[in-house]
């Protein structure tokens, strides 16, 4: 065959991301496993989330000794507990019973009587909350992680009580480094009065919303973005009439522009309804039925919705709630974000923050990656996270996916680049599966001396927050389209769609 020329584009790193990437030291640090009890850790982490409990298990894996320390009285945080875990459990039910009770007519396949048991649905999704958290203490004993129970606030520096969750005195845990871990909660409603309130199940967060006992008939959402479609689908697919009202006139606001206009169009063929531009006002419980006050941001008459159950999904803010930062003088930003340089270090000589606290993307993998670097700098190592390959996923059907540049900041940046897009309609596969919704797109750097290199890339698909793992490890080598379109796909997967929307943006796809 033809000799095949590959150019592999690898962009000089800085010096902290060659050190995350080499192998550990032949030497480390001595530390104090071991110490008896009441002696100073190595490392207090304060929150076990996404964040918080990798750091720990990563510091114990390292030989530090370590105590994290949790509020809530399971591990996991927000996202295993009341976030990503049981909405993709539902999720995935969801479009099941949808499947069932709709979507297998192109394959020859019938059923009758299609029933949901929603008291067995929130059984399934309580049973592995459950057994993921439980799998997370087994893992502190694995890895000898002293685990709390409690609320942590800092004192002084190195210095944490612990409030016993069931009351009592606080324990004082002394200790050379702190970590704060403790994650974000939800937003409220800019400018309007919104009253939350889960247990009446009317005016409800995400939290609530993943609890509804009954199948609502209309659904309001506040706030067209992930939350808000995920778990506009959820309860969608389960016959609920869903509309979702948005200030800006867009959908998923940092999604790529053109991503988010296919991705509306097609949740709106699935039945969910939008109101774009609109400044919510208020959103009441008026004898069990929400009510949502609404006027247009280009002006004109108010307007009322009425509903069963209102979703406030406006994004989270940090939570740092009685975390003691005024009593060492850490610095807190806009919304109570922790301060950080580029280490994760604080203004307070031994207190770093990671996750939701802190600057970037509220993402759970964006904070584990934080915690494993952080834990690995604390033991002389050279942790480092590349912010500009860390994926984003909404779970629909069919998913959106996404890593590095859109294509409005690359015009924003004055970027040259290239595009590149292939649609599933002229993958075998997806046509074989009758679920061809959706397009990969590429966008690499045009001319200069990083030439063909990914820029970014974005998904939608059935199965796109796997398939863009590879986008992912592409851009973490600095890798060009050439080397993804040189490279053998399986046939006939979805993942061809990939490399053709590489091929497309250097040359010409094949297949369209």
């Amino acid at each position: 065959g033809s000799s095949r020329h590959r150019t592999v584009l690898r962009p000089s790193r800085p010096h902290s991301a060659m050190l995350g990437r080499s192998l550990a030291r032949a030497v480390r640090p001595r530390l104090s496993r071991g110490l008896a009890t009441g002696e100073t850790y190595d490392m207090v982490v304060i929150g076990g989330g996404p964040g918080g409990y990798p750091t720990a298990i990563k510091a114990g894996q390292l030989g530090m000794k370590v105590a994290c320390i949790e509020m809530r009285g399971r591990l996991g945080g927000t996202c295993l507990n009341v976030g990503c875990i049981p909405s993709k459990a539902l999720l995935h039910s969801s479009h099941l019973y949808e499947e069932a009770a709709k979507g297998w007519g192109p394959h020859g396949i019938s059923a009758d009587n299609v029933k949901m048991d929603l008291d067995k649905l929130m059984k399934h999704k309580a049973k592995t909350v459950t057994g993921l958290t439980g799998g997370i203490e087994g893992l502190f004993k694995k890895y000898k992680v002293d685990y709390f129970k409690g609320k942590g606030e800092i004192t002084a520096p190195g210095s944490v009580a612990m409030h016993p969750m069931e009351g009592g005195p606080a324990q004082t845990l002394s200790t050379k480094n702190i970590v704060i871990a403790t994650g974000s909660v939800p937003a409220g409603v800019p400018g309007a009065t919104v009253t939350v309130d889960n247990d009446a199940k009317v005016i409800v967060d995400s939290t609530g919303c993943l609890d509804l006992e009954k199948i609502p008939e209309k659904l309001i959402v506040i706030g067209a973005g992930v939350i808000g479609l995920e778990m506009g689908s959820v309860w969608r697919r389960l016959g609920t009439e869903v509309t979702v009202v948005e200030y800006l006139d867009r959908i998923t606001p940092g999604i790529d522009d053109e991503i988010a206009k296919k991705f509306k169009q097609i949740l709106e063929k699935q039945g969910m309804k939008f109101k774009m531009g609109y400044a919510v006002k208020s959103a009441t419980n008026e004898g069990g039925k929400g009510k949502l006050v609404m006027d247009p941001v280009g002006g004109g008459a108010t307007e009322t919705l009425e509903a069963d159950v209102i979703l406030s999904a406006t994004g989270r803010v940090p939570y740092t709630e009685g975390l003691g930062a005024e009593n060492v003088g850490v610095k807190l930003g806009a919304r109570g974000m922790v301060e950080i340089d580029d280490h994760f270090a604080t203004n307070v000589p031994g207190i770093y923050a990671i996750g939701d606290a802190v600057r970037g993307a509220m993402l759970a993998h964006k904070a584990e990656e934080e915690g494993i670097a952080i834990a690995e700098q604390l033991a002389g190592l050279g942790g480092h996270v590349n912010y500009d390959a860390i994926p984003g996923v909404i779970y629909t059907h069919p998913e959106v996916a996404s890593v590095g540049k859109t294509e409005e900041q690359l015009k924003g940046e004055g970027v040259a680049y290239k595009v590149g897009t292939f649609p599933f309609m002229a993958n075998s596969r997806a046509r074989a599966m009758a679920d061809a919704d959706g397009l990969v797109k590429f966008l690499i750097q045009d001319g200069g001396a990083h030439d063909g290199m990914v820029l970014g890339i974005h998904i939608i698909a059935s199965n796109a927050g796997e398939m863009i793992a590879e986008g992912v490890l592409a851009m973490e080598y600095g890798a060009s389209a050439e080397d993804i379109g040189r490279t053998c796909h399986a046939h006939p997967t979805m993942s061809e769609a990939f490399k053709e929307a590489a091929m497309s943006a250097y040359g010409k796809p094949i297949h369209f």
